[in-house]
């Protein structure tokens, strides 16, 4: 899929227009009482946000200006029903929304049919997974996702992995001087260590306000599912030290994420 391209589905997105805060807050106020040019301007002023969004969709076949109409989409679904009481960014609301639009649509024109019944079972609980990972800055096991959604833990699992795209072990992915590295030379018993489903843009900019220490800490914690004990011993310092400089950099990031 080429993302690199300048024009998608028409549009230069070189020359894509870069709203300010306070220009989002008066086209908002516009938006509210009906005014369609202000929403358009809106529109074309978060499109760098759908960008942003396909580009973790590189690794799939999907073209990209399908992928952008898509996200698209969800960009407008998020603007018609943002809170602006929410006290949250609108990249925040958005990029759940832009991604989730791109997920159903991967989905439902996977060649593999899939029941219904499995479906709903696995955008519940990925829809479960989201919202827990947004609330508490972790992953959730499997056993958490279940409890939430009232189903059993081995009907999500069978039901997360009929809704995959199923990938030949044997499919190249590299090839250089005649030697060809294959899916199944990737492979690992080892821990999984697959990207967040959500791993918004607001989070990474709240990141980014971090030290260098408690980045790192946070991203052993919650990104590599380390405990404070493998974390303290990896740094060299104590788990009351970790834990203290946990939760002052998850304060920090509440704080900045709330602003």
């Amino acid at each position: 899929m080429a993302l690199n391209k300048v024009e998608i589905c028409g549009v230069n997105t070189a020359k894509l227009p870069v709203l300010t805060e306070e220009e989002k807050e008066l086209l908002f106020e516009k938006i509210k009482q009906g005014d369609k040019e202000a929403r358009e301007l809106y529109i074309k002023g978060n499109l760098r946000l759908v960008l942003s969004v396909i580009k973790r969709f590189g690794s799939s076949n999907e073209n990209a200006d399908d992928l952008f109409q898509i996200g698209c989409i969800g960009l407008i679904k998020a603007i018609d029903n943002f809170d602006t009481t929410l006290n949250v960014k609108f990249s925040t609301y958005a990029v759940p929304m832009i991604i989730g639009e791109i997920r159903r649509y991967l989905r439902d024109n996977n060649a593999i049919r899939v029941s219904r019944s499995l479906r709903d079972i696995a955008y519940k609980a990925i829809y479960a997974k989201e919202n827990y990972v947004k609330n508490n800055l972790r992953e959730p096991t499997i056993l958490e996702i279940a409890s939430e959604i009232g189903i059993d833990k081995e009907e999500i699992v069978y039901a997360l992995d009929a809704i995959q795209s199923p990938v030949s072990l044997y499919e190249p992915v590299y090839t250089e001087g005649g030697d060809t590295l294959y899916v199944m030379d990737q492979v690992s018993d080892k821990k999984n260590r697959e990207e967040n489903w959500v791993e918004n843009l607001a989070l990474q900019e709240a990141m980014q306000r971090l030290n260098d220490r408690e980045k790192h800490i946070v991203t052993l914690r919650f990104y590599e599912g380390k405990t404070q004990m493998e974390v303290a011993k990896e740094i060299g310092i104590s788990q009351a030290q970790v834990s203290r400089l946990e939760k002052n950099a998850l304060k920090s990031m509440r704080t900045y994420l709330r602003a």
